[in-house]
């Protein structure tokens, strides 16, 4: 990190008052019917919101923010992003107008120049971001910058980057990684769609798994997904939806307690498992 960086991220978390340490969210943000479902996952979202305190700003990273090198969502208002397609009309009338905040997305930035990241405001909220938090803070009053997943870099340079960033739990920044651990459109079990709970054996194997490393803290064993055998090949088939939890596991330690939920499989090859650091 250069001179200018450190500065940089001195500056701004002296500005900052000290607020209670802020939570840390892992969320399976799943389909996108889930913003207008009411089903057990958008129950639990709701619950976790219940008790959370209010932050002064979110930052989310959003598995459906996939670039060459790390973007900074600047706006001042994040525009709406609809990125799925064939879904039910109701789904694309939804909004979500909760604020930016340029400044802190500049100091985000700044702190991570090293890094080349750059600012943005060509992007806006993904469903990976507003069809969770529209359960958390459904008043939208809550500033919300997201940050890119540079689909260039290894899992241990996106732990190390989310390092950075961790000091902001204590400036009321409340960061959110949304993804999905087990992701694997292509082998869904389409005819067990609405069954509960229900996973491939090699689905079950990496819940397992990762859970205990989560409870754990085990950050290496996450971090080596891709050395960790066949199951997780077939769970982790790209790190897009999976990199979010390597971001939170990041910034969390054995100061906070651990919460799993929404611990569900679904249609084979897909989980739905969340986690509250803190």
């Amino acid at each position: 990190m250069n001179l200018n960086s450190l500065n940089g991220l001195e500056n701004w978390i002296n500005s900052q008052p000290h607020t209670e340490r802020m939570p840390i969210l892992f969320l399976g943000h799943g389909s996108p019917m889930n913003a207008i479902e009411d089903n057990q996952f958008v129950r639990g979202f709701k619950e976790i919101g219940k008790s959370l305190p209010k932050p002064s700003a979110i930052l989310c990273v959003s598995a459906h923010w996939y670039t060459r090198g790390t973007q900074v969502l600047s706006s001042a208002m994040p525009k709406m992003i609809y990125d799925f397609g064939g879904f039910p009309d109701e789904l694309y009338k939804i909004k979500y107008p909760a604020p930016g905040n340029p400044t802190l997305a500049s100091e985000i930035n700044q702190m991570l120049s090293h890094n080349h990241s750059n600012l943005t405001e060509d992007w806006g909220l993904d469903h990976g971001a507003w069809t969770v938090l529209m359960h958390l803070f459904p008043e939208a009053n809550i500033p919300v910058v997201q940050l890119s997943i540079d689909y260039t870099k290894p899992a241990s340079y996106h732990f190390e980057l989310a390092k950075l960033l961790k000091e902001m739990r204590n400036k009321g920044v409340l960061i959110v990684g949304s993804g999905n651990i087990v992701h694997n459109l292509g082998m869904i079990d389409w005819a067990n769609m609405n069954k509960d709970d229900y996973g491939y054996d090699w689905a079950a194997e990496v819940r397992t798994k990762t859970n205990d490393a989560i409870l754990k803290l085990d950050s290496n064993f996450l971090i080596s997904y891709a050395k960790n055998g066949r199951a997780f090949e077939n769970a982790i088939p790209s790190p897009d939806h999976y990199l979010p939890l390597i971001y939170t596991m990041a910034m969390a330690d054995n100061k906070d307690s651990i919460q799993i939920f929404n611990d569900k499989l679904m249609a084979g090859s897909l989980s739905m498992t969340s986690v509250k650091f803190g």
